[in-house]
C-alpha cells in the first residue's frame, strides 16, 4: 500500500507489517552555496531534522528511504556537510531503526559522511513491496518494471501562480502521470542494447523472466523546503516526436504523459492536470 503523508513531502509504504517512510532530495548544507555568493544562512539542517522526526515519530516506521540528493555539492563535500550531515544521521538513527540511501547525482563522494550501517544503494533504484523507487537522474533499474507504480525525486516539483499586478506564489506539489508500460519497456531494452524480438513487454519477459507492469508514476516534491524548485506550470507541452523540457531521461522519454499529469498541493489540494494549469 501507498500513501502520500499530507501534509509532508513524504509518502508511506506498507508491505504486510512492515513501513517504509521515503522522502527526496534533503540537499543538506545547500546554505553553503549562498555562502560562497555572499549570503550568510545559518545552517537549517536542526529544522529539516526536526520536520522529518515529527514525520518519524508519528507513522513509527521500520525504515526510512531517501531517493537521493543527500547533500548539496555535486562532488567533494563542504567543510559544513561534513559538520552537518553525520551529525544529521546520526540523531535520526535514535527514531527509527533502518535508514538506506539511493544514489541521486549530487551524492558522490557521500560515503564518508555516513554511519557504516547507511547502505548506499544504486541510482538505478530499488523495490519495496509493489512500488519501485529511484532518484531519477539515470533510467531505472530493468526491475523496477515488475512494479505497477514508481516513484522518483530529482525534478523538485512546484507551481507558480502570479497575479494582475506580478506578484508569484510558489508552492511544491506531488506529479501523478500515466505510464506507457509499452514505450517504457522499449526504451528501456534500447538502453541495455537489447534487439527488440516481438512486441517489448514479450521481449523483457524473455530476457529478465517477468511481465513489466509499470503504469503510474509519481514525482515527489523536495524535503527541503527552502530550495524552490522547478515551475512545471512554465514548461512547454511537448510536441510530438520532440522530448520533454523535464530534467531526467524517462521524463524526457515518450513513456511518460506528463501533460495530463495529475497536480497536487502538500495538502492534498487537487489543482488540475499540468496541461491546465499551463493556461492560468
Amino acid at each position: 500500500m501507498l500513501k502520500l503523508l499530507m501534509p509532508w513531502p513524504a509518502a508511506l509504504i506498507k508491505t504486510g507489517k512492515t513501513k517504509t517512510i521515503v522522502i527526496a532530495d534533503p540537499h543538506l548544507g545547500w546554505e553553503m552555496a549562498l555562502r560562497d555568493k555572499g549570503i550568510h544562512v545559518p545552517s537549517q539542517s536542526s529544522k529539516l531534522l526536526e520536520k522529518l522526526v515529527t514525520v518519524l515519530s508519528k507513522y513509527q516506521p521500520d525504515t526510512l528511504l531517501i531517493l537521493g540528493d543527500v547533500k548539496y555539492t555535486v562532488v567533494a563535500a563542504k567543510p559544513g556537510e561534513w559538520h552537518d550531515i553525520p551529525e544529521f544521521f546520526t540523531e535520526l538513527k535514535n527514531y527509527v531503526k533502518n535508514i538506506a540511501i539511493v544514489r541521486g547525482n549530487h551524492d558522490a563522494n557521500l560515503e564518508p559522511l555516513l554511519p557504516e550501517s547507511i547502505p548506499l544503494l544504486p541510482a538505478t533504484g530499488t523495490t519495496v513491496g509493489d512500488v519501485g523507487l529511484f532518484h531519477g537522474h539515470k533510467w531505472p533499474s530493468p526491475t523496477l518494471l515488475t512494479c505497477k507504480t514508481i516513484i522518483m525525486g530529482h525534478l523538485h516539483p512546484v507551481v507558480v501562480f502570479r497575479d494582475p499586478a506580478g506578484f508569484k506564489i510558489t508552492r511544491q506539489v506531488w506529479v501523478k502521470a500515466k505510464c506507457d508500460t509499452s514505450q517504457l519497456s522499449k526504451t528501456l531494452l534500447q538502453k541495455q542494447r537489447i534487439k527488440i524480438d516481438g512486441t517489448p513487454e514479450e521481449t523483457v519477459k524473455k530476457h529478465y523472466n517477468f511481465k513489466p507492469r509499470t503504469s503510474q508514476i509519481f514525482i515527489m516534491p523536495s524535503f527541503n523546503d527552502f530550495l524552490g524548485g522547478r515551475p512545471i506550470n512554465e514548461t512547454k507541452p511537448r510536441k510530438k516526436g520532440q522530448a520533454s523540457t523535464m530534467i531526467g531521461p524517462v521524463l524526457r522519454s515518450e513513456a511518460v504523459d506528463l501533460d495530463n499529469s495529475e497536480i497536487y498541493l502538500l495538502d492534498g489540494t487537487y489543482l488540475g492536470t499540468l496541461n491546465q494549469l499551463r493556461r492560468l
